[in-house]
C-alpha cells in the first residue's frame, strides 16, 4: 500500500499524511510542485518529527511519478469527489497506490483519465469535501484493513477481538 499527494498546497496537511504514513509503514510520495517547500529541512524546520520513519519519495511532476508507477505496475487509485464508486465498496490489492489531489483544486483531468480507479467518500451533499488528511485517514485505514496490512505488532493483538 502505498499514498501520493498531487501537488500539495498545505504544509500542515502533508505533515499530517506523511505522520500517518509513518505510523502504519506505508510508502508516501509527493507530487511537485507544491505550495511550499518539501526538503527534508523543512519539514524538519516545519517540526515533523517523524520524517526519519516515513519511506518518501519525490516526483518531479506528474510525467516522471506516472513513468515510474507505470513501470512498477502498480494500480493508480484516485480518491476524488468526482469518484463514482464509494471506497466502501472498493476492493482495495495490496498494490495500490492512493492519490490525493490538491486541497485547492484536486487533479487536472489527465490524472483522472489515468487513474485505474475512481473512488469517493460518501458524505452530506452540499458539502465540498473533506480535508486532505482526513480523507486519506479514511481510504487507508479501509484499504489496510481489506488487504490485511496493518503493521505486524497491533495486526497481531487486533484479530484476537
Amino acid at each position: 500500500m502505498r499514498i501520493a499527494l498531487y501537488e500539495p498546497d498545505i504544509p500542515q496537511n502533508t505533515g499530517t499524511i506523511l505522520r500517518l504514513a509513518a505510523c502504519l509503514g506505508i510508502e508516501a510520495h509527493i507530487i511537485e510542485p507544491a505550495g511550499f517547500p518539501t526538503s527534508d529541512r523543512a519539514f524538519r524546520r516545519a517540526g515533523m518529527d517523524y520524517l526519519d520513519q516515513v519511506s518518501l519519495m519525490r516526483h518531479a511532476g506528474w510525467e516522471e511519478f506516472e513513468g515510474w508507477r507505470t513501470k512498477t505496475g502498480l494500480r493508480l487509485v484516485l480518491l476524488t469527489t468526482r469518484g463514482s464508486i464509494s471506497y466502501l465498496d472498493h476492493a482495495f490489492l495490496a498494490h495500490d497506490l492512493l492519490l490525493f489531489g490538491r486541497e485547492s483544486a484536486g487533479v487536472p483531468e489527465r490524472v483522472h483519465v489515468a487513474a485505474d480507479v475512481r473512488l469517493a467518500i460518501p458524505m452530506r451533499s452540499g458539502l465540498r469535501s473533506l480535508n486532505v488528511a482526513m480523507a486519506a485517514a479514511l481510504a487507508v485505514g479501509e484499504a489496510m484493513r481489506q488487504t490485511r496490512s496493518f503493521p505486524p505488532a497491533f495486526a497481531a493483538s487486533f484479530s484476537d477481538h
